[in-house]
């Protein structure tokens, strides 16, 4: 299955997270299939998505995780993507 989920990225105590579309088998830092996006809260915006790539993924049957359907939501793509699919 494939999930979506961040990656840890940064020095100690200065994190920065990778989005990533990845098999739900591999390790949180391991390889990954697809970059989707970026979030790092030393940086305004802290949050940049690729939304066409996340739309894409999240038609062929990827699951998000909790954190990052809160971003979905937040970036209202999660609101796009279930309209999509309820016609």
């Amino acid at each position: 299955m494939v999930k979506i989920r961040m990656t840890r990225l940064g020095k100690h105590k200065s994190p920065a997270y990778r989005i990533v579309a990845v098999d739900s088998r591999k390790k949180r830092d391991g390889e990954y299939i697809a970059l989707l996006g970026t979030y790092n809260l030393a940086n305004k915006p802290a949050l940049s998505l690729n939304k066409e790539l996340v739309l894409e993924f999240l038609n062929k049957g990827a699951q998000p995780s909790e954190t990052i359907k809160n971003f979905l939501k937040k970036e209202k793509i999660w609101q796009e993507f279930k309209n999509k699919n309820a016609k």
